[in-house]
């Protein structure tokens, strides 16, 4: 709810030499920030209504685009993004097949040159990590989501196979950051205890 309130403040941006209204996200689902279990739903509503007919519509990313491309703004327009420091493994790095086994190597010594620089992934709260602490859970984590891969995705199993959707709902349940944001206990348990079902579900419905 929070982006519609920072959207109202807001003016226009130049984006290849047109006049287009930023779109505001979430940057999560909320949960984090006790917003689904506090705010949801009559805040919600709320928001919804004050949007609907107004100049700053509630809207999705993918209609947010279809709307910049029926302007006439292309893909090539949208400036470079990337994750913070990534520009020293292109530095050093020219991605090819041949060059595929100097990665690791080159990731490593930029580590030790720079306590800062990781591949664990984002994190919106920044000065915590995503990984550090949490193996207990990311692993089975991780765990699950490759054998959806291998067992499912990889033989291209029909998605609308009752299969292959109750596999993807148990896997998805098992993904959410908040067995991680929550803090070891209660909530990591759940999360290793969802991953095992879909993992289970997974080895006994695609052997």
């Amino acid at each position: 709810m929070q982006p519609a309130y920072e959207a109202r403040s807001l003016s226009r941006w130049e984006l290849a030499g047109k006049q287009v209204p930023p779109l505001v996200t979430q940057i999560a689902d909320g949960e984090n920030g006790g917003v689904m279990m506090n705010e949801f739903p009559p805040k919600f509503m709320d928001v919804m209504r004050e949007c609907s007919g107004s100049d700053v519509p509630a809207m999705g990313a993918t209609e947010y685009l279809e709307h910049l491309f029926a302007m006439g703004i292309k893909e090539t327009d949208f400036p470079a993004a990337q994750p913070i420091h990534q520009k020293r493994i292109w530095d050093r790095f020219t991605p090819s097949a041949a060059n595929a086994s100097k990665l690791p190597a080159i990731i490593e010594a930029l580590k030790k040159e720079d306590h800062r620089f990781h591949m664990d992934g984002g994190s919106w709260t920044n000065d915590i990590s995503w990984v550090k602490g949490y193996e207990n859970v990311l692993g089975p984590m991780e765990k699950a989501s490759s054998l959806f891969y291998e067992r499912v995705l990889k033989r291209k199993v029909a998605e609308s196979d009752p299969r292959y959707r109750n596999a993807l709902f148990h896997l998805l349940c098992s993904q959410t950051s908040c067995f991680r944001y929550w803090g070891q206990g209660t909530w990591t348990d759940y999360g290793r205890e969802l991953c095992r079902r879909a993992e289970s579900i997974v080895i006994h419905d695609f052997k």
